[in-house]
């Protein structure tokens, strides 16, 4: 038995580099989100309305055992990195459970998690022996009542305990987003930007987009002058290599001391370079955040789909998958919240 298993994994590791997951417009699709729930304990002013209760059931969500069929089908076709979202996925209990049963597929090169930090310090030790290395965490002030106004909660010391617990445990990198929005929190991004070099942290801007009546009423903020501002503040030059796969361009500065980067989805898109699908909770494949392009995997997947054609059913998926979204030309198209799609 010994003596087979290095043959094995040899040859996963040639059909890994093999795999090559593209679109029909020739992108490589190698980074898969999951939302791991729908639900979240803060109601962020961009992202869903006070009160909302139209939460998908738990008896439609994704199992653990489910979503790692997807995720393992993915990754035979090419994709590399997942990122467990929500909702806010802390809230999914026995996430470290999922994560671990993740890591143990060869093909996966990164599992990472976007989290709203209320919940990080009773779960960051568990995620991190499960496998998880590095977060995103959002941050939209560092101001107690900006940060109570946006989200409906009084929790900016929570997070911070949750944030010096990560770095503590040695989760790298940690990255901040905030999102930039104007009249509200704008008038913080120089004191963010010194404040995540100071603990190295990585910063991202970012864009609110108009998903959902949220999203569309959000005070969209273009990041062009405020990178401008930045740059000149802080000495910052561009930065050329990727940082974990996402859109974000990025800055550092001059020392090497601080990197930020920008997300800019309406101001500068980047859906050419566009790597990356998501999986809701419920099963639905959502093949951009700015159109309503979706495939259901849920019924198959409960029918008992083959392995083999539960790989044609994500290829068929991909097709779907539209040129660039559509924010600037039908900013009210898409009705759903982003807590909805996953993050």
């Amino acid at each position: 038995m010994d003596t087979q298993t290095p043959i094995r994994n040899e040859a996963r590791v040639l059909d890994r580099q093999q795999a090559n997951l593209q679109d029909r417009f020739g992108r490589k699709i190698d980074y898969l989100r999951v939302s791991v729930t729908d639900k979240c304990d803060l109601r962020c002013s961009y992202c869903m309305p006070k009160g909302f209760r139209g939460f998908e059931e738990p008896e439609n969500w994704l199992t653990f055992a489910e979503i790692e069929r997807v995720v393992a089908a993915f990754g035979r076709l090419g994709v590399r990195r997942v990122r467990l979202t929500g909702g806010e996925p802390l809230l999914r209990r026995d996430l470290p459970r999922l994560v671990g049963a993740l890591a143990s597929h060869l093909e996966l090169e990164d599992i990472s998690l976007s989290t709203n930090a209320t919940q990080l310090e009773k779960h960051a030790q568990a995620l991190f022996d499960a496998g998880v290395r590095r977060i995103n965490v959002s941050l939209d002030s560092l101001d107690r009542a900006c940060v109570q106004k946006i989200t409906g909660s009084d929790n900016l010391e929570q997070v911070m305990r949750g944030l010096r617990l990560a770095k503590e445990i040695g989760m790298r990198p940690i990255k901040l987003n905030m999102v930039v929005m104007r009249g509200v929190n704008d008038h913080e991004v120089s004191r963010m930007t010194a404040f995540c070099m100071r603990e190295g942290f990585i910063l991202r801007f970012i864009e609110a987009m108009p998903m959902g009546s949220t999203g569309q009423a959000s005070a969209y903020c273009d990041l062009g002058p405020i990178r401008e501002q930045l740059v000149r503040e802080f000495d910052l030059i561009p930065v050329a290599k990727e940082l974990g796969g996402g859109p974000a361009r990025y800055w550092q500065a001059r020392n090497g001391e601080g990197t930020i980067g920008f997300i800019s989805p309406i101001s500068q898109h980047f859906c050419a370079s566009c790597n990356r699908v998501r999986l809701a909770v419920d099963g639905t494949l959502y093949m951009c955040l700015g159109q309503e392009a979706a495939f259901p995997l849920r019924p198959y997947l409960r029918q008992g789909v083959t392995d083999q054609a539960l790989e044609q059913l994500l290829l068929q998926a991909i097709e779907l998958k539209p040129e660039r979204h559509e924010f600037n030309s039908k900013p009210h198209q898409v009705v759903r919240f982003m807590s909805q799609t996953g993050g």
